[in-house]
């Protein structure tokens, strides 16, 4: 069995619903995985876009969500999940915007892609404290069993 993840509420390569961006509630979408290698430790869950700020000049990839140490036996995250229904053992990563927790999409121009990064790794973590994506993807390094990602885009009605 490959490792995946999902939502219910989007496809792969379609549009996020305005729930979750800026423009609506700011939640986190349900996420659903399945497929997690017999060997691994822990998840660990990224979520980024790469198209920032502009999809026609992208000068940095934008970080919204940083999640590690998530237990194998999660089958994933409900809608909203606060800091404190994360299951248990999960830490959470600083965003972009310099805090924990998820920050939807909110581009300022043009149609963003944000990636769903779900990581098995074969190790759990140390606490990172604030770590930044950058500092838990450098602990993760080389501890990767499998990788799946759901792809979804924004684009806002301004």
């Amino acid at each position: 069995m490959t490792l995946s993840i999902q939502s219910k509420n989007f496809r792969q390569n379609e549009m996020i619903p305005a729930r979750y961006t800026c423009d609506g509630r700011d939640i986190s979408p349900p996420l659903a995985w399945s497929g997690i290698p017999d060997e691994a430790k822990s998840l660990a869950l990224i979520v980024d876009d790469p198209d920032a700020p502009d999809p026609a000049a992208p000068k940095m990839t934008w970080v919204h969500w940083v999640l590690y140490n998530i237990p194998v036996w999660a089958q994933g995250l409900e809608e909203n999940i606060a800091a404190a229904s994360l299951p248990t053992g999960t830490k959470e990563g600083i965003n972009d915007w310099g805090r924990k927790g998820y920050g939807g999409p909110c581009p300022p121009i043009g149609k963003h892609r944000y990636f769903f990064k779900l990581y098995a790794l074969d190790t759990v973590l140390a606490d990172l404290q604030k770590a930044t994506k950058v500092e838990v993807e450098q602990a993760f390094k080389g501890r990767i069993l499998a990788k799946a990602q759901l792809v979804g885009t924004y684009e806002r009605s301004l």
